[in-house]
């Protein structure tokens, strides 16, 4: 009787397909499970990799400047030693002559195709129907759903090339580039840092954040803070205090003026004390306008990775990759969809069944009575309709969203329920109301001069009574954010805002105010500020950073074409920030999550920075994988893409080789560097 090979990328995936597939036996003593008519065995993830280039020849493993640039014609793939036991297995079922269909169940995106391609690869089967089941989640029915709609593999093969191609990319640029450098430079790098050896490790997406960390310390290491002064008005409306700002509109004494800084604020301290004088004796004010209006916030977009690990970052302070292992756990035990996803919106189809997702919901763990309120009022009917659910936006899956299976939660560490919560909570959030808030503008005239005050409430919270876990953090926040009364002369930055929250009563009784009112000023002052350097970057903005790299780039056309094409991927952004540290170029402080670059860090990207620029570019890296989604959409050409690889390498390698080492320069610059990390 033909059987039905299903091969998935790890066993507690295949333990899944054996679930959905009724398979009674689950002994796997052989590596696999089996039944009359279905085989199910599993990866252990990658089991083959690329050769090293001494496989090609043996001369090759010694770093010489006559061996490169190496790029073979033909790759050479080996069997990862570690992983022989799980690919002879593999192996020998794709073989076997009673299995007529394989059926490809590794993870559904660039990365899971490229694992099962190798092992077809390196196993030379032929004869047999391949099939690819592409899936969201680990439901039954979702499992069930990919198998039944299983397609032809062939239709992946674009996919397969792309994911070639990056490891093929990865591979060369590694290896090219990290030799031409090592070998150029070792020598000033060694001098400087009192070591016997020194090695220079890049990569297409690893040195681009470098240089994005080592760019944004050099920033705030250059700034130079600039103070300004603003003038503020004392302002009594009944028992309501409040603080009015200057600023200088047309018509005032210094509209215009060479003494601003910009329009709220002086350049001098002296300006600012000489325009108090001239207003001192002004004891009122006349209320020149009032403006009243709605202002609706809506939900935001659902997760994808990125959106998750930064928020992850900013509430439970763990880094991108733990965020990655609990969304791949949820993933795993059935409670959220598939978690390597860019796209922040749902699929048509998924939108119109989202509540089976609520009914399960409904009798879970978090805010059940949440999800039967969206169910008894129908506010999930239409979401295809929304902003929320958009087909173009998605390529290989959808938004991360609960499944409505709950069975596994009691499982979760304290650390994994709190992200699952968060997961259900911004997916709730999409069925509900805006949050809407009642904004009230003031303009006081005060001795030829204008002053503006904003207030505001929270009329109606909508989505904001269920997104946001609440943390000591905010409590703290919210039982401070009014404390600083009108006499306070703290320091202010450049962004600070003078919008006040007020209660409602509060902002009935300004609404009820009319033009020309003579309003009550009990003095002036001066509030003192300061420009602020940029922020480091922690890990979540470093990601989102990463996801958005066209941000970088200052021509239009370019940063249009390479939209949706950030540096990395969702699966490999918190890998390459782990390689940094481990490597010693950037430090992380646990926690905060906040990235600063290392001494070495900083001489890995000086050395770059003088020989192979691109590197260090995000314009450039983010080209490459806008390329790589091109030849997964078939819109390049695998020989157009490799060409314009081997181009790229054999150009700068040659580069390199023909630079002078400038030890003279380097020394300088490496003793620039140096004086910021010495010790105190």
């Amino acid at each position: 009787m033909p059987k039905s090979l299903f091969i998935a990328e790890k066993k507690s995936v295949g333990l899944q397909f054996a679930d959905a597939l009724k398979l009674s036996d689950k002994s796997d003593r052989k590596g696999y499970l089996e039944s009359d008519d279905s085989i199910i065995t599993w990866c252990r993830g990658h089991l083959v990799s690329m050769c090293y280039p001494e496989e090609y020849d043996p001369a090759l493993k010694r770093w010489r400047f006559d061996t490169i640039p190496f790029i073979p014609d033909t790759f050479k793939y080996q069997v990862i030693q570690d992983a022989k036991r799980e690919f002879d297995i593999v192996n020998g079922l794709m073989h076997r002559d009673d299995v007529s269909t394989i059926y490809v169940c590794t993870d559904s995106g660039r990365e899971g195709e490229y694992i099962y391609r190798l092992v077809e690869r390196m196993s030379g089967v032929t004869g047999k129907t391949r099939k690819r089941v592409w899936i969201d989640s680990q439901t039954e029915e979702e499992i069930l759903r990919g198998i039944r709609e299983a397609k032809d593999l062939s239709e992946y093969d674009s996919l397969s090339d792309s994911a070639y191609l990056r490891a093929k990319e990865d591979y060369l640029m590694g290896i090219n580039f990290s030799r031409a450098l090592t070998l150029k430079f070792q020598n000033p790098i060694k001098d400087y840092l009192h070591t016997e050896r020194a090695t220079v490790s890049v990569g297409r997406v690893m040195t681009c954040v470098l240089g994005i960390v080592v760019q944004r310390e050099r920033e705030i290491r250059d700034f130079v803070k600039t103070p300004f002064y603003r003038v503020m008005a004392k302002a009594l409306i009944g028992d309501l205090k409040f603080d009015a700002e200057w600023r200088s509109t047309e018509g005032s004494r210094y509209f215009e003026s060479p003494l601003l800084y910009k329009e709220n604020g002086f350049k001098n301290i002296e300006t600012a004390d000489e325009l108090i004088k001239i207003l001192e004796p002004e004891k009122t004010a006349v209320l020149e306008s009032i403006s009243n209006k709605k202002d609706p916030k809506n939900p935001p977009l659902l997760f994808n990775l990125a959106e998750l690990q930064n928020e992850c970052s900013k509430i439970f302070k763990i880094s991108p990759a733990e965020t990655l292992k609990i969304a791949q756990e949820l993933y795993d035990k059935k409670l959220t969809t598939y978690p390597r996803t860019d796209a922040r919106v749902l699929s048509t189809a998924v939108a119109k069944e989202i509540d089976k997702n609520l009914t399960g919901l409904s009798k879970g763990p978090i805010l059940p009575a949440c999800a039967a309120g969206i169910l008894s009022h129908g506010s999930h009917k239409g979401l295809e309709k929304t902003k929320y659910v958009n087909d173009k936006l998605i390529t290989d899956h959808y938004a991360i969203i609960p499944t409505g299976q709950t069975g596994q939660f009691k499982s979760l560490s304290p650390t994994s329920a709190r992200v699952y919560e968060l997961i259900v909570r911004r997916f709730y959030s999409i069925f509900m109301k805006s949050a809407m808030y009642q904004k009230c503008s003031l303009v006081l005239k005060a001795g030829g001069e204008s002053f503006f005050a904003s207030f505001k409430v929270l009329t109606e919270p909508g989505f904001l009574s269920v997104i946001r876990l609440e943390t000591k953090k905010d409590k703290e926040k919210e039982a401070s954010k009014d404390a600083p009364g009108p006499d306070d002369k703290a320091s202010a930055s450049e962004e600070e805002s003078e919008e006040r929250s007020v209660d409602a009563d509060t902002l009935e009784a300004l609404k009820k105010l009319k033009k020309g009112a003579i309003i009550d000023i009990d003095g002036f002052y001066v509030k003192e500020g300061e420009t602020t350097p940029p922020k480091r970057y922690n890990s979540g903005a470093l990601i989102l950073t990463m996801e958005n790299a066209g941000q970088f780039i200052e021509d239009e056309d370019l940063r249009a074409q390479i939209k949706g094409s950030g540096i990395g991927t969702s699966a490999t952004r918190a890998d390459i920030l782990e390689k940094l540290v481990r490597n010693k170029y950037l430090s992380l402080n646990p926690k905060t999550q906040i990235y600063t670059p290392t001494l070495l860090g900083e001489i890995i990207y000086e050395v770059v920075a003088v020989s192979i620029k691109p590197l260090l570019s995000p314009s450039m890296t983010a080209s490459w994988e806008k390329g790589l989604t091109g030849v997964a959409e078939g819109t390049i050409s695998s020989d157009e893409y490799m060409g314009k690889l081997s181009d790229f390498v054999c150009k700068y390698t040659e580069h390199v080789k023909k630079s002078d080492s400038g030890t003279g320069y380097f020394k300088q610059r490496f003793a620039y560097v140096g004086q910021f990390y010495k010790k105190k």
